[in-house]
């Protein structure tokens, strides 16, 4: 909680400014900033979080200017109580965009940026030709300014004041919860944040009204200040580059960055304009723009932060050099050290394998090994008129492996994308626990009981390997709060031998060890059904003999496999069944031994000429 009382306890020492008896240029100045700290990091709470990049900042903005402004000039209405006016409607704006686009897949990225930039020229036309401006503008000169400070300057800086710390409270504190964990994740890689169980088109829906709203704010209070507003000044697109900007530069992972970046770009372009060096001001920030750009693209925030990080980090590696010089001989390797080296050896993963509350049998149902647990009939999943999967019947039953295998476009993985979520199936029916779990969106499915890893790892790239698992804990293992999903995280990532890269983030990583980052993210939600996709592709076999070994630990603890995999000695050691894909089709089922014998599966792998 110190992070919110030093945000209160700052605001309470600005709001002091005005008795300070300084010109009203000074409010106006300060007015100004934190005019833009509103709006940066507002933006940011959608497209600094959850990577969603928007353009149409300035047609939410200016939304709650006309609001704003028609209340005051048409209606009479106090100005205080046209703020929360301002902010609904700038909201509902955001809510009704984001409810159509949120739901189509494919608007992502550069395609997000140019709609939402669209909607604010259709907006400002909208109202350049409505009553609302009707081509004249809107002027307010004639409406008196509440008497909240001194003078009538002091009140607007106190009413940006206001705004500002309830902007940077309201950030800080999406950034440290679930609902902001959620947002990073859909940052880095939105399909497996959904698959993990984090509500992607809730989150995105509540992030865009939240910076909607504020930004509605900034705008009712910025019509008094100008006092006449035109829809040729609001909508365009000066203000979303200004904020983007603002952003970046501080730092757009962090509640703060934006808020630094604003109050840096604000005054150089209020330094060089007075001092009549307007056009070299603008220059300037677009060479610092560039600047950062290529040397500082996570921001001045995140530079700083690093370097205050890496000091310490110096200090103990100088600290452990000297300890180490001042020993005669090398100390012999510990019990602790030997197993540090094997991430996944048995005996460790045993010392260290937390209870899976989710083993426990659902109320009401038998918990005995051996009753169905996934029931799928005849499904189907076709590709613009590619048939991937062609109606199969499996059973998985509660306490087992399943192997699921088959040549090479099969369908394997076809069949464990649909089972969790992660595409529609075309046709059939899917029942987890008896009850029907197809056509439910992915992240309900994970919250059923039901976790998988990728093929090829899916890390969340700017979350630490801590949390990439927290994230998983928080929204599979039904852990609302992040300091505890953290801990529950550490026993997932000493229990797959990744305790000693909690830190570090994926990229730092071998690809052996972001296997089994997939694994432990798998387990943090306490799943009871695990889908595994090849996660011994491209291992070796040591590292195949400590997967194997901690896949049975997997199922000790009480879940249900189902393993897709092309290494058969693995197969053999771990599977009680198989089934056999070919082409879509269901072609055979059984022991392992006895299925691999058979001739047709001979041919679905060696072709007819060997068979």
């Amino acid at each position: 909680m110190r992070t919110p009382l030093l945000i209160l306890a700052a605001g309470a020492l600005l709001a002091f400014m005005p008795h300070l008896g300084l010109p009203a240029f000074y409010d106006s100045l300060l007015y100004l900033m934190l005019h833009w700290v509103v709006l940066a990091t507002s933006w940011n709470i959608l497209s600094g979080y959850s990577g969603y990049f928007s353009f149409g900042h300035g047609a939410f903005f200016g939304a709650g200017i006309y609001t704003s402004a028609t209340l005051l000039s048409r209606y009479e209405w106090p100005f205080l109580w046209t703020l929360p006016v301002a902010a609904l409607v700038a909201a509902l704006l955001g809510v009704a965009l984001g409810a159509v686009v949120f739901r189509v897949k494919g608007v992502r990225g550069e395609l997000f940026a140019l709609l939402t930039l669209a909607i604010t020229f259709v907006i400002g036309t909208i109202v350049v030709n409505t009553p609302l401006d009707g081509g004249q503008g809107v002027s307010l000169a004639a409406v008196p300014v509440p008497a909240i400070g001194p003078t009538p300057s002091s009140t607007f800086y106190l009413l940006a004041l206001a705004a500002a710390v309830a902007t940077l409270l309201i950030a800080w504190g999406i950034q440290v919860s679930k609902f902001g964990a959620g947002l990073f994740a859909i940052h880095d890689d939105e399909d497996a944040a959904e698959v993990m169980g984090v509500p992607t088109y809730r989150y995105k829906l509540l992030a865009f009204a939240i910076s909607c709203a504020l930004a509605g704010v900034a705008g009712g209070i910025h019509a008094l200040f100008l006092s006449y507003v035109t829809a040729g000044d609001v909508f365009t697109i000066a203000v979303p580059l200004t904020v983007v900007l603002m952003s970046v530069l501080g730092g757009t992972r962090h509640w703060a960055g934006p808020a630094i970046g604003a109050v840096v770009i604000t005054g150089l372009l209020y330094s060089f304009t007075a001092a009549d060096h307007a056009i070299a001001g603008k220059a300037a920030i677009g060479v610092i723009l560039i600047a950062s750009i290529l040397f500082m693209p996570e921001g001045i925030l995140e530079r700083v932060q690093r370097i205050w990080r890496r000091a310490p980090a110096v200090q103990r590696r100088a600290v452990s050099a000297t300890a180490g010089s001042a020993s005669t001989r090398p100390a012999a390797p510990t019990a602790s050290t030997a197993s540090m080296a094997t991430p996944a050896s048995p005996a460790r993963a045993h010392a260290a394998a937390p209870i899976v509350a989710a083993a426990a049998a659902t109320p009401g149902r038998a918990a005995a090994s051996g009753d169905l647990l996934l029931r799928v009939r005849d499904l189907r999943k076709s590709f613009k008129g590619v048939r991937a999967l062609a109606g199969v019947d499996v059973d998985v039953r509660r306490g087992e492996i399943l192997g699921l295998l088959g040549p090479n476009g099969s369908g394997k993985s076809t069949f464990i994308n649909v089972v969790s979520g992660h595409y529609a199936a075309s046709g059939g029916e899917i029942e987890f626990e008896g009850r029907r779990v197809d056509g439910l969106p992915a992240h309900r499915i994970a919250a059923a009981g039901i976790a998988r890893t990728y093929q090829i790892p899916r890390p969340f790239a700017h979350l630490s390997v801590l949390q990439n698992v927290a994230v998983a804990t928080l929204f599979g293992g039904a852990v609302g709060d992040p300091a505890a999903a953290e801990k529950e995280a550490r026993t997932w990532l000493e229990f797959t031998g990744l305790q000693d890269k909690a830190d570090a983030h994926p990229d730092a990583l071998n690809l052996h060890q972001r296997k089994f980052l997939e694994l432990a993210r798998a387990l943090a939600s306490r799943p009871r059904l695990v889908l595994l996709d090849e996660v011994l592709c491209g291992l070796t076999p040591a590292e195949i003999d400590n997967a194997v070994a901690l896949i049975r630990r997997i199922r000790e603890q009480g879940s249900s496999i189902v393993f897709v995999e092309h290494v058969m000695r693995a197969v053999m050691a771990l599977t009680d069944r198989i089934v056999v894909f070919d082409h879509g089709d269901l072609l055979a089922e059984g022991s392992a031994a006895d299925v691999m014998q058979r001739p047709e599966v001979m041919t679905a792998y060696l072709g007819r000429a060997h068979a």
